[in-house]
C-alpha cells in the first residue's frame, strides 16, 4: 500500500527524440541466422546430436529419466526420451567448447509438454504443448572470455515424457577442452562453464530437481489486464478465491525488495527471500494452472529496492535474475517510487539492458507516478535514461490516481493524464498516438485513494473501461485485489486501507471490471 504523497505540477516537457522502441518479438520456433568471425568453420558442435548412437554418449541426463528411443523421431532411428515426474525436470546436458566474443545458434526439435532448450545461465526457449515436432531456436553471443557452454534440454514437473532429436549448437569450434560429460548411463549434470560472463545469474534457468516450491511454466498468453496484487501482506485472499470470484487470472505480484545484501526478498523481508519461498510459487503454480501468468513487481513507495543498494548493474542484474529463474518469469515490472524514483538510474537501467540480453521473451513495464499534467519531469528522466542504456521499455505504466482531484470530475481528469502522457510519450520516441497507447500501461485505483480529494467508484471504472476500449492502452489495471472488498462494519481503518476500498461495494466489483478489458 502507497502512503500518501503529493506530487509537484512540472510543466510537460516533450522531448525531441525520435529513438523507435522495437517489441521483443515472443513465441518460439524463431530462427535467427548471426554472423561468425570470417574465415570460422561453422559446424554443429554438440557430440551425438540426433542420438544415432543408439545411446546417450556425449549427454548427461538426471539420473535415471534420460534414455534413446526408436519412436517417435524427426529424423533418422532414434530421439532422447525425457520421463518428468513430479520430482525430477528429467534435464540432459552437454558442455561444448566456444569462441570468445562469438555468435552461435542452438536448435532443435521437441515433442511434449513445456519443453525447453537452451543454454545454462543464458538464453533459451520453449514451447507450452508441441503435440507433433517442433523446432525450438534461440542465439546468443559468447562473453569476451568465454570458452564454454552448457546446453540443456528438459521437460517439466509431472507433465510426463518428452522427446528431443536433432539438436545442432552451430557455430565455429572454440580451442578449450569442454568440461568432460558423465556417462551415458546417467549421473548428476555437468557443471555450469566457469567462464560464464560476468553479469550470468549464478543460478541455472533449469529447475531445481526438487519439486518443493517448484514453479509451473510461464503461461506465455495474453496479459492485457494485470491487476496487482500483494501476495504476503495487505491480507491477500487466496489465488483461488480471486480467480473463482473475479475471473481474474492476471496479476503484477508486488513487491520484492532488498532485505539486505542485495538479496530479493519480498517486502524486504529478511524471513521471505525469494530464494526460498514457496508461498508464492504456489500462488504462481495456481495462476498458471488456471490459464494466466504472473509479473513481478520491484520496488514500491516503500521499504529499500534492489537498486538503490546493489551497487552495479552486473550485481542488480544478477538479483533481478534470480527472482526471474526462480519463477521462470516472461514479464517483469519496475515501480521505481519514494527515493528510488529518478535515482540510480544508470544502473538500473543498465541492469535491464543486461536481462533482456539474457532473456530474450522477457518483457519489461516501468510503472512511473503522476501528475495532473501527465508525467513528472523524475519520469520524463527514467525513460530518457532507459533510452540511453539501450533498455527496451515494452510497457510504460502510468499511476493515474494520486494526483488529487483538483477540477472537474475524477473520469475527466484521469482521461486528461493519460492523454497527457500519450503525448509526452510521443514527443520522447517520435511515436505516433496510435504507437504510444500500444506501450501504455493504464492503472487506477479502486474506491478512496491516498488523497483525500479523490474517489474512484464502480461506475467511474466502467466509465474508464470504454475510454480504454477506445484507446487501446497495452494493458487497463488497477491498485490492488487486495482492496476489492467493502470494509468491515464497526472497524475504524484508515482513510485508503490496504485492505479494503472504504466504500460501499461488493467482492470484486472492481476487478471484474478489469478483466473485461481485451486490449
Amino acid at each position: 500500500m502507497r502512503p500518501p504523497r503529493i506530487l509537484v505540477r512540472p510543466p510537460k516537457r516533450l522531448g525531441a527524440a525520435a529513438l523507435a522502441l522495437a517489441l521483443t518479438a515472443g513465441g518460439v520456433g524463431v530462427v535467427a541466422f548471426l554472423a561468425v568471425p570470417a574465415g570460422a568453420a561453422t559446424t554443429n558442435l554438440l557430440t551425438n546430436s540426433g542420438f544415432e548412437s543408439g545411446d546417450l554418449t556425449g549427454w548427461s541426463c538426471d539420473a535415471g529419466t534420460g534414455s534413446v528411443v526408436s519412436s517417435p523421431v524427426h529424423s533418422g532411428a532414434h530421439a532422447l526420451a525425457g520421463a518428468a515426474t513430479s520430482s525430477d525436470d528429467a534435464q540432459c546436458t552437454q558442455t561444448v567448447s566456444v569462441l570468445p566474443n562469438t555468435s552461435y545458434t542452438l536448435s532443435g526439435y521437441v515433442e511434449g509438454a513445456y519443453v525447453y532448450l537452451g543454454i545454462t545461465g543464458g538464453t533459451s526457449n520453449w514451447t507450452p504443448s508441441a503435440t507433433s515436432w517442433q523446432q525450438l531456436s534461440t542465439t546468443f553471443t559468447t562473453a569476451a572470455n568465454q570458452t564454454s557452454v552448457q546446453v540443456f534440454v528438459h521437460g517439466w514437473y509431472a507433465q510426463g515424457a518428452y522427446y528431443a532429436d536433432d539438436l545442432a549448437l552451430n557455430g565455429p569450434g572454440g580451442t578449450g577442452s569442454p568440461s568432460p560429460s558423465a556417462s551415458a548411463t546417467g549421473g548428476s549434470p555437468s557443471p555450469s562453464p566457469s567462464a560464464s560472463p560476468s553479469h550470468s545469474p549464478s543460478t541455472s534457468p533449469s529447475p531445481s530437481a526438487s519439486p518443493t516450491g517448484s514453479v509451473t511454466p510461464p503461461g506465455g498468453g495474453p496479459f492485457t489486464h494485470p491487476v496487482y496484487f500483494m501476495p504476503v501482506d495487505n491480507n491477500p485472499a487466496s489465488i483461488s478465491s480471486i480467480i473463482s470470484g473475479s475471473g481474474e487470472t492476471e496479476f503484477n505480484l508486488a513487491f520484492v525488495l532488498d532485505s539486505g545484501g542485495c538479496t530479493p526478498a519480498w517486502d524486504g523481508n529478511s524471513a521471505m527471500p525469494v530464494s526460498s519461498d514457496t508461498t508464492v510459487a504456489a500462488d504462481i503454480n495456481a495462476i498458471r494452472a488456471a490459464g494466466g501468468d504472473a509479473a513481478v513487481s520491484f520496488g514500491g513507495y516503500n521499504g529499500t529496492e534492489l537498486g538503490s543498494t546493489c551497487g552495479s548493474t552486473s550485481a542488480l542484474a544478477n538479483a533481478y535474475q534470480q527472482v526471474i529463474t526462480k519463477y521462470k518469469l516472461d514479464r517483469v515490472d519496475f515501480d521505481y517510487e519514494n527515493t528510488a524514483l529518478d535515482s540510480n538510474t544508470g544502473v538500473r537501467f543498465g541492469a535491464i539492458k543486461i536481462l533482456e540480453a539474457d532473456n530474450p521473451n522477457l518483457k519489461v513495464s516501468l510503472t512511473i507516478p503522476m501528475t495532473t499534467v501527465g508525467f513528472p519531469g523524475s519520469g520524463t528522466d527514467e525513460i530518457r535514461q532507459a533510452i540511453a542504456n539501450g533498455a527496451r521499455l515494452d510497457v510504460i505504466n502510468i499511476m493515474d490516481f494520486d494526483t488529487g482531484l483538483t477540477s472537474g470530475t475524477e473520469v475527466s481528469q484521469t482521461e486528461a493524464i493519460a492523454d497527457d502522457a500519450v503525448g509526452q510519450l510521443e514527443g520522447i520516441y517520435g511515436w505516433s498516438a496510435a504507437q504510444a497507447w500500444a506501450h501504455l500501461g493504464f492503472q487506477l485505483m479502486n474506491g478512496h485513494t491516498d488523497q483525500p480529494s479523490e474517489l474512484f467508484t464502480q461506475s467511474d471504472f466502467s466509465t474508464l473501461l470504454g475510454f480504454a476500449q477506445a484507446n487501446h492502452p497495452a494493458w487497463f489495471s488497477f491498485w490492488s485485489v487486495n482492496r476489492d472488498f467493502q470494509c468491515p462494519a464497526g472497524v475504524v481503518e484508515p482513510w485508503a486501507p490496504g485492505t479494503c476500498s472504504n466504500i460501499t461495494q461488493s467482492p470484486y466489483d472492481f476487478t471484474k471490471t478489469i478483466v473485461k478489458y481485451a486490449g
